[in-house]
């Protein structure tokens, strides 16, 4: 059976699984499988699939298909379609995954989201647009103002259900829905569901076809989970052990502030590193991610905003500097890694204080961590977890813009690293802005994910089976251009090591 076939099988339009086929997107994951039939025949659907599942897909392949079926003509600021999101950085990449499809079969689409400007949003809206994604706040700031009319919705998609409860944006998406036709097709979609969005369903879902792909708790085989318990003084030298290995790492905080200074903590130990969380400008966290996915940094620092707005294949280690409040939380953060079949890594530090909640939280995540005991920086564990020689720049990631804060304060900047090795402009700036979130009027709270929602049959590979991941060349790390003393490598005993070649670096794994 060919790759389109197994797409055609199950309903999508040859022309639509064929665009498939050409990024190579071989096969229908167990959430496409399921809900696909359903949502292409025009029901209602509630799906649920872990982060990484393939979502954006189940939604998108049925929602174009539905629009180029009908072929009504789009009128000015009354879209056909409309994709609601609770954050900037996944309605960008929502949009990223919609564009080959529907400027094949020659739909408009625009994306709607606080943080920039209206006026360019609101002229798209006005020229005319088939589908549009967007965060709930902009959307209803332009509907107020009369740019924006939903009349005309045939299909309407709530992406990551249960993370707009918990942001509290559910009343704005309530108000939206309501001026949706009763008699268009609804589609929701989220990693869990639970009693926070049953409000939602029961009230604007009709006999919806409800499919989860898995158990919210179903373990991933390929994601190896530990806790290392470690003293809280040496908190900050253990993650310079982890981060400093080769290869993309992601770490959360719990808080905005503490995501800013332990990214700015790192750098100062030579560890290049960009932070993502609300407090940043639009073009501050757009920029510090670009970073992060071109590989100028290996390194972020994030809240939970991006456990919903990361896409990168292979980042191999998820660290979780603060462990998440609730089980949920875990999950969600934990799934940036061992996507789409990789192996991958999460590490949850806990200190003597935090043992009680820990456990409550592995327990309620249905995971059976690996404990270890860290009581020194070069504990062999870490070597374990994050294998391959340690590379400290001096200053960090020296690419960076200066910080810019709001009222009294300083700028600083600094260094950075580059997997290929290749000198980069200027990086990202960091800008304080308003405590208030312009996407929805409410106080700031985090969010994020990817592009594709894990595209099936598409990936660049887990730790060390990349050019970039750990183990794998072992990525040279450069800002601006250095002196071969500028740069000091040390193994994991602590001793200065000697250069060696990309093949001696052994592949991240769980231990």
């Amino acid at each position: 059976m060919t790759s389109s076939n197994s797409f055609t099988l199950l309903g999508v339009p040859a022309n639509l699984a064929q665009l498939l086929a050409d990024q190579g997107i071989t096969d229908p994951t167990p959430i496409q499988t399921v809900t696909l039939p359903d949502s292409l025949a025009g029901r209602d659907v509630l799906g649920r699939g872990r982060t990484g599942s393939g979502k954006t897909y189940a939604f998108l392949l049925p929602l174009v298909a539905r629009l180029t079926a009908s072929q009504h003509t789009v009128k000015r600021g009354a879209p056909r379609a409309l994709i609601l999101a609770p954050t900037r950085e996944l309605v960008g990449q929502i949009h990223t995954a919609l564009l080959p499809l529907a400027r094949a079969n020659s739909l408009s689409t625009i994306t709607v989201f606080g943080g920039v400007g209206q006026n360019p949003q609101v002229a798209a809206l006005r020229k005319g647009a088939d589908i549009v994604v967007a965060t709930p706040g902009r959307l209803e700031d332009l509907i107020k103002q009369g740019h924006a009319r939903l009349a005309e919705i045939e299909v309407t998609v709530l992406d990551e259900a249960d993370h707009m409860a918990d942001l509290g944006f559910l009343p704005a998406v309530k108000r939206i829905l309501d001026l949706t036709p009763q008699s268009g097709q609804r589609m929701l979609f989220s990693a869990t569901l639970d009693k926070a969005i049953d409000g939602i369903v029961a009230r604007y879902l009709h006999n919806a076809r409800t499919h989860q792909a898995d158990s919210a708790q179903s373990p991933i085989s390929t994601m190896h989970h530990h806790v290392l318990h470690v003293d809280r003084g040496n908190r900050v030298s253990v993650l310079v052990e982890l981060t400093s290995a080769p290869g993309r790492t992601l770490v959360f905080t719990r808080t905005k502030h503490g995501a800013k200074q332990l990214a700015r903590q790192l750098n100062a130990e030579g560890v290049p590193a960009v932070d993502l969380h609300g407090n940043l400008s639009q073009n501050a966290r757009t920029r510090n991610l670009d970073a992060f996915h071109s590989g100028k940094v290996e390194t972020l620092v994030a809240t939970d905003i991006a456990a919903r707005g990361i896409h990168v294949d292979d980042v191999g280690l998820v660290v979780h500097a603060d462990p998440p409040v609730e089980e949920k939380a875990y999950l969600h953060r934990s799934g940036r890694t061992a996507r789409a079949g990789n192996e991958g890594t999460v590490i949850t530090l806990m200190t003597d204080d935090q043992v009680r909640d820990v456990r409550a939280l592995t327990r309620a995540a249905g995971i059976h961590p690996t404990i270890t005991r860290i009581d020194r920086q070069r504990h062999p564990m870490l070597a374990t977890l994050a294998p391959g020689e340690r590379v400290l720049v001096p200053g960090g990631y020296a690419d960076a813009a200066p910080v810019v804060e709001q009222g009294p304060g300083r700028a600083r900047s600094a260094g950075g690293r580059s997997r290929n090795g290749s000198v980069g402009g200027r990086g990202p700036s960091k800008t304080h802005s308003s405590a208030f979130d312009t996407d929805s009027g409410l106080p700031r709270s985090s969010s994020g994910r990817g592009t594709s929602g894990g595209s099936p049959g598409k990936s660049s590979g887990a730790r060390g089976s990349s050019a970039g991941s750990r183990g794998g060349s072992g990525g040279s790390r450069s800002g601006a251009p250095r002196k071969a003393s500028d740069v000091r490598k040390v193994g994991p005993s602590g001793n200065a090591v000697r250069p060696h070649s990309a093949a001696s670096f052994s592949s991240r794994r769980s231990g």
